[in-house]
C-alpha cells in the first residue's frame, strides 16, 4: 500500500469514527450503521480494499451468534416474558430497595444469556411502564437497567458484541470463559447496588410502592416454556465446546419452526441495524489495519506494560477501558485485539480486554450502546443527563474494574 492510500485509510477510519462516536455532524447526519457503511464503500471506492477483501474482512461467525441470540430473545419478549417479570418484580420487591436489588439482578442475568443491547431494547418501556405505575422515582432504576445490562454480559462470551468478538478471534472456550468472569460479574453487580443504594437513599427511602390493580397481559407459558428449553440446549451445546455462532442460529430456527408464530413479526424484532453496523465496522477496521498504523501503536505504549503477565494484565486493562471510551469498545477490540499474540499471557489478555472493555461501558451514558438505549427510551419520562449518569458511572466504573481485576487474577 503506497502513502497516499495508507494516508486515505487513515482518513476514512477517523471520518468513520467521529461519526459513530455518538455526536452526529450537521452536514452529515448519520446514525452508526449509515457511518459506518459509508466507511465501507469509502475503504473500496479509495483502493484501501478490493470488494473481495472487504467480504473476507467481516467476522460472519460474531454476526451469526448475534442473529441467534436475537431470535431467541424475539420470541421471549412476544410471549410476554419480560412484561411478565418486570410485573412480578414490581407485586414480589414490596420495598423500593428490594425492587432496585431485584432489577440490578434480572438485568444482569438476562444479558449473560442474551445480549446486553437487546435485553436494554426490550426491558426499558416495560421498566418505565411498571416504575410509573409503582409511583417510584425513575432514575435510580433506569440506571441500574443499563449499568447490569453492562456487568452482567462480561460473565458470557454471548453477553455482549464485544465478547462475541473476543470469542472468535481468541478461541477461548465457552466454560473457560464463564469460569472466569462470572465471579467478576456477580461481585460487580453487587458494587453497583451498593453505589446506587447509597447515592439514592434519600429518594428510595421516601418512596413508596403502589402495586397497580390492572393485571398485565397473559404470557404465552407454552412460548416461553418452549424457548427456554431451546435457549437450555443452545447453552448446552456451548458447554459441550460446539461452534457459538451456529448452535444460536439452530436454536433460533427450532423455535420458528415450532413456535407456530409469524415468522414476519419475530424477524421485526431483530436489531438488523446492529447488525449491519457491526458487518460493516469490521471492514472499516481492517482498512485502517491495512496501514500498519496499529501495529506501530502498540510499538509506542508496548514498553509501558511491562514484561510480567500480571503487570501486563493490570496496564492492559486501564489502557482498554480508557481506549474503549474513546474509540467506543467495538472498535478498539477490533484495532487492539491483534497486539494480545503478543503478551506474555495470550489467555489472561482476552479475558482482561473482555473485563475492561465491557466494565468501562458504565463510565458515561457514551460508553455503551445499552446505556444509550435505556436513556433515549425512557426521554418521554425522565430526563438522564450527562453528569446525571456520570456522577454514579465513575466510582462504579473505577471499584468494578479494580474488584473485578484481583478477582480474574485469582481465579486465573
Amino acid at each position: 500500500m503506497d502513502l497516499q492510500t495508507e494516508l486515505l485509510a487513515i482518513a476514512i477510519f477517523t471520518l468513520t469514527y467521529l461519526l459513530i462516536s455518538g455526536r452526529r455532524l450537521k452536514v452529515l447526519p448519520l446514525n452508526r450503521p449509515a457511518a459506518a457503511v459509508l466507511g465501507t464503500v469509502l475503504m473500496v471506492a479509495a483502493g484501501v480494499l478490493s470488494p473481495e477483501e472487504a467480504y473476507r474482512a467481516v467476522d460472519y461467525d460474531t454476526l451469526v451468534l448475534l442473529l441467534g441470540m436475537m431470535l431467541i430473545a424475539a420470541y421471549l419478549h412476544m410471549a410476554g416474558f419480560f412484561q411478565w417479570a418486570a410485573d412480578q418484580i414490581l407485586r414480589r420487591a414490596r420495598t423500593p430497595v428490594r425492587l432496585l436489588a431485584g432489577l440490578v439482578m434480572t438485568s444482569g442475568v438476562a444479558s449473560a444469556l442474551l445480549v446486553n443491547d437487546t435485553v436494554c431494547l426490550m426491558m426499558t418501556p416495560l421498566v418505565v411502564a411498571v416504575i410509573v405505575r409503582g409511583g417510584l422515582p425513575l432514575p435510580p432504576y433506569l440506571l441500574a437497567l443499563a449499568m447490569s445490562a453492562n456487568l452482567g454480559s462480561v460473565a458470557t462470551l454471548v453477553g455482549n458484541p464485544q465478547n462475541m468478538i473476543i470469542g472468535s478471534l481468541s478461541g477461548l472456550s465457552f466454560l473457560e470463559f464463564t469460569r472466569s468472569l462470572l465471579p467478576a460479574a456477580v461481585v460487580g453487580m453487587t458494587v453497583e447496588f451498593g453505589i446506587l443504594w447509597w447515592g439514592f437513599r434519600r429518594e428510595l427511602r421516601s418512596a413508596v410502592i403502589r402495586v397497580p390493580d390492572t393485571p398485565v397481559p397473559p404470557m404465552d407459558r407454552r412460548l416461553v416454556a418452549l424457548t427456554f428449553a431451546v435457549l437450555a440446549a443452545v447453552f448446552g451445546g456451548f458447554l459441550a465446546g460446539w461452534d457459538l455462532a451456529w448452535t444460536a442460529l439452530g436454536g433460533g430456527a427450532v423455535l420458528m419452526v415450532l413456535a407456530r408464530r409469524d415468522t414476519h413479526e419475530v424477524l421485526k424484532l431483530v436489531d438488523w441495524h446492529l447488525l449491519v453496523f457491526f458487518a460493516a465496522l469490521f471492514v472499516v477496521v481492517e482498512g485502517f489495519n491495512r496501514t500498519g498504523l496499529p501495529g506501530q501503536m502498540y510499538g509506542w505504549v508496548r514498553p509501558l506494560f511491562g514484561e510480567h503477565p500480571v503487570s501486563q494484565a493490570w496496564h492492559l486493562a486501564w489502557f482498554s477501558a480508557l481506549g474503549s471510551n474513546i474509540f467506543s469498545n467495538v472498535p478498539f477490540v477490533l484495532v487492539a485485539g491483534q497486539w494480545i499474540q503478543h503478551f506474555a499471557d495470550p489467555a489472561l489478555m482476552w479475558k482482561v480486554m473482555a473485563l475492561a472493555t465491557t466494565f468501562a461501558g458504565n463510565l458515561t451514558i457514551l460508553g455503551s450502546v445499552a446505556n444509550i438505549i435505556v436513556v433515549e427510551s425512557a426521554r418521554g419520562h425522565c430526563e438522564v443527563g450527562f453528569w446525571d449518569y456520570a456522577r454514579f458511572g465513575i466510582p462504579v466504573t473505577l471499584v468494578t474494574l479494580a474488584a473485578g481485576m484481583l478477582l480474574l487474577l485469582w481465579v486465573h
